[in-house]
């Protein structure tokens, strides 16, 4: 362990510079990302609420929007509390070990997430191409076990990536050009001459997310090829109701992490970059709860009982 043992006695703790704001605009740097985080909290809690109350929402679909809700809602925790912490008290500083275990968390749910995504377009296909067997195929036994998989996976590569990232060593500068411990910026600030023990992870997570984005567009050109085939224009209407959010989702979350773990690492990172981390950090965890629930009518029927079930 003698990487890991010079890191603690070179660099004990970083500092997350944030957005390149001035101190009169922290505050509301502050103000926006509160605003943003209880919206996400309190539109993922009423999901996941919604999901295990409501009797006619405990089907496949449901269960993963569950799930994916509770991991929305770990990944924007992991990250937005301490920014907005660091610009109300204008200490930027997180100790090393804080640093790690946040990049192992939130590597651990947007690697899960990604793998549940993948998992959801298997349960869009089963329903869309074979409704007929679709509660064969989609029993209880295989969504526990399908769950529980994007999470070990999810697991190894958080597990991959922290224990590769910080077993470089960090002793010029420990100023993290970010509002959170990203790998990117700790990889540009790294001293060590080689950074290929952090290559091998990176290249093991290009593989699985082109795996991953394969088997959903696979899917869905499946899926599309079958919607089409459907008589009735309010099936087509209901089946790409289901089908475009998630999409849209996943495109948006793996177009966004792309372009920030795969460009050229640059030590001084311009607006656009720290806009891009907003993307995938901060928007898909906000906009979840908007784009399963209000294109949902099952959804927004069992919302309507709840707040009817709770005045009454």
């Amino acid at each position: 362990m003698p990487p890991i043992m010079s890191n603690l006695t070179s660099v004990r703790e970083f500092i997350l510079m944030g957005f390149p704001t001035s101190e009169n605009l922290s505050i509301l740097n502050s103000l926006f990302f509160s605003l943003v985080y209880c919206y996400a909290l309190m539109g993922n809690i009423l999901i996941i609420t919604i999901t295990t109350w409501a009797q006619n929402l405990r089907t496949p679909m449901y269960f993963f929007l569950k799930n994916l809700s509770f991991l929305d809602l770990c990944m924007i925790s992991v990250t937005v509390p301490k920014s907005i912490a660091n610009s109300v008290t204008q200490d930027h500083s997180i100790s090393f070990l804080g640093c790690a275990t946040q990049v192992f968390l939130f590597i651990l749910t947007a690697a899960t997430e990604l793998h549940l995504l993948t998992v959801m377009s298997f349960d869009r296909y089963a329903a869309i191409c074979h409704p007929l067997h679709y509660d064969l195929i989609m029993n209880r036994g295989l969504c526990v076990q399908m769950t529980a998989g994007s999470w070990v996976g999810g697991f190894l590569l958080a597990l991959m990536h922290t224990a590769s990232t910080f077993s470089l060593s960090f002793c010029d500068s420990n100023v993290i050009h970010q509002f959170f411990c990203d790998i990117p910026q700790l990889l540009a600030i790294s001293c060590s001459e080689s950074l290929l023990r952090e290559t091998v992870p990176i290249l093991i997570n290009v593989l699985t997310v082109t795996c991953c984005f394969t088997f959903i567009v696979i899917s869905y050109v499946y899926i599309f090829s079958t919607v089409r085939k459907i008589p009735s224009s309010g099936g087509r209407s209901k089946s790409f109701s289901t089908c475009i959010p998630h999409l849209v989702v996943v495109l948006l979350f793996l177009s966004a992490g792309a372009f920030a773990y795969l460009k050229p690492i640059s030590e001084s990172p311009s607006i656009s970059d720290f806009v891009v981390s907003v993307f995938y950090t901060m928007v898909p965890p906000t906009l979840n709860p908007i784009i399963y629930s209000l294109r949902n009518t099952a959804m927004k029927m069992a919302v309507g009982m709840l707040f009817k079930r709770i005045l009454t």
